[in-house]
């Protein structure tokens, strides 16, 4: 799990939790973890069971929560699941439940930011990743931080502080579509068509669905896999629309 994540990874992680629950069916640190890497592997896009696995895990979830309800792992792993289906500002208390059992917890010292930031808190939403970047400075998860940051300067329409901030998440995951979206985003914004187009192109060749094929697929979908259509409260969505959609369209992706 601490390796960047990929699907093998995931899968690898999936395996060896799957044995560990095997020997000890009452584990509620092997369900909590089980079902944290069933929801990476949904947020991620590398599943082709978005509702299997989102299933699992809340499964998992209510009978480690029921076994250990002060344990700090099943809540962090609630946590990621109500974060997976667009449910922020529940996913909010689970986040600061499972921090105050694991102050050093990066990754969801970043959530938590982001979870806020999607209920209106934009504010929180950088010194968050700030904070996880210090805590964690080699983290494989460190380009969606970067990205982080990049998201929150588009919306604000700080486009050249969005792309230098892209650039560094693309370099990071090369193989994440959702960066190079951002950046086609961005660049059209900037009057930069050509990279528009090359970005926009690269992130639907590294895709596996056709979420970048239009602006009403991509909403329809929502911000990542399993949300359905979630892009946070109303403040949230005309940022997002205002900027990020705005430069979509400027860099040639179709309404329907």
């Amino acid at each position: 799990m601490n390796k960047q994540r990929t699907r093998d990874s995931l899968a690898e992680a999936i395996g060896l939790f799957e044995r560990a629950l095997a020997l000890d069916p009452r584990s509620a640190e092997a369900q909590s973890w089980l079902a944290s890497a069933l929801v990476f592997r949904v947020l991620d896009d590398m599943t082709d069971s978005v509702a299997a696995d989102m299933e699992r895990a809340e499964g998992l979830i209510g009978q480690a929560l029921a076994a250990s309800p002060g344990f700090y792992s099943p809540h962090r792993a609630k946590a990621e699941l109500l974060r997976a289906q667009g449910r922020c500002q529940e996913a909010i208390p689970e986040y600061e439940a499972a921090i105050a059992g694991n102050r050093t917890w990066a990754h969801g010292i970043s959530s938590l930011g982001w979870c806020k930031f999607f209920c209106g808190s934009i504010e929180e939403a950088i010194p968050a990743q700030e904070q996880a970047i210090r805590l964690s400075p080699r983290e494989p998860y460190i380009g969606n931080w970067y990205s982080r940051i990049g998201y929150v300067h588009l919306l604000q329409s700080r486009t050249n502080e969005a792309i230098i901030w892209m650039e560094r998440a693309r370099n990071a995951i090369p193989k994440q579509p959702f960066h190079r979206f951002i950046l086609a985003s961005a660049y059209a914004l900037k009057g930069e068509t050509a990279r528009a187009a090359a970005k926009l192109a690269e992130a639907r060749r590294l895709s596996t669905d056709d979420r970048f094929s239009s602006i009403a697929r991509l909403k329809a979908i929502g911000f990542w896999p399993g949300s359905s259509g979630y892009w946070g409260v109303p403040k949230i969505r005309a940022l997002f629309e205002a900027t990020y959609f705005a430069g979509l369209r400027k860099a040639g992706v179709p309404e329907e």
